[in-house]
């Protein structure tokens, strides 16, 4: 299960080619397409083809057909018939459930984390950590979302709690394309980040600490894609079009 947990704790953008090669090629075509979802390269409720996928991905049909299957029984994708998939776009009620269930998670898992971490893996996350800074100075969007995922699932590994690893990833996997949103109508200074907090509970063995650092982190992004989820319900309104509509 543990090498389950490597999957999970970071779509690892700097993974070796040569780890990647060792992946049959479904596995990797399904990580792949994962990350895309992820990190928003498709937005909620755009539609695209399942050829438009092979294309993009540089792969066969079938593997590709595999992903879908994959990430819709995981609720990342859902079909829209004529060969088409998209990304489920969320309502308020549903940021609302999934940021209850991020809440009752994940601080629980960085809480179980601070009691096993060593300052060497606390070390690891304050350079991830560094990048996720870089990343938002820089106006990098993707290299945000890629890096704050990073620094969370890291941090999550560490609890050795595997079933529930899982469970935040399947969130994270519905979550993840809303932020995009939050980056593309505020840009990256205002994202949330607790992430210092974080590293400083750590270091002082605080668990208590650490779960609220998260939990505000938590908090602070509902409340920025709830904002950005009605601007965007307003702009969609009868009588206003976007492109992917016409």
């Amino acid at each position: 299960m543990q090498a389950a947990l490597i999957g999970y704790a970071v779509s690892q953008p700097k993974q070796s080619a040569a780890m990647m090669k060792k992946l049959p090629v479904h596995e990797i075509t399904y990580r792949r397409l994962r990350d895309m979802v992820l990190f928003g390269e498709l937005a909620p409720g755009q539609a695209v083809t399942i050829q438009g996928l092979v294309e993009a991905l540089g792969t066969g049909i079938t593997p590709v057909r595999e992903a879908i299957r994959r990430l819709t029984a995981e609720g990342a994708l859902e079909f829209k018939g004529n060969r088409r998939v998209s990304v489920p776009a969320l309502t308020p009620d549903h940021l609302e459930e999934l940021s209850f269930a991020r809440a009752a998670l994940e601080p629980h898992l960085a809480q179980l984390a601070c009691n096993l971490i060593t300052p060497a893996q606390i070390d690891g996350l304050e350079a991830i950590d560094a990048q996720v800074n870089i990343a938002i100075q820089k106006g990098d969007i993707r290299a945000y979302l890629e890096q704050n995922y990073r620094f969370h699932t890291t941090l999550y590994t560490v609890s050795g709690q595997e079933i529930l690893c899982a469970m935040v990833q399947g969130l994270w996997l519905r979550v993840g394309p809303s932020l995009r949103i939050v980056c593309g109508r505020d840009g990256t200074l205002n994202l949330p980040d607790r992430h210092a907090e974080a590293i400083c509970a750590l270091r002082a063995s605080s668990g208590d600490g650490v779960a609220q650092a998260i939990r505000d982190d938590i908090l602070q992004g509902q409340e920025q894609i709830i904002v950005a989820l009605r601007e965007d319900a307003q702009s969609r309104a009868p009588g206003v079009r976007s492109s992917i509509d016409k």
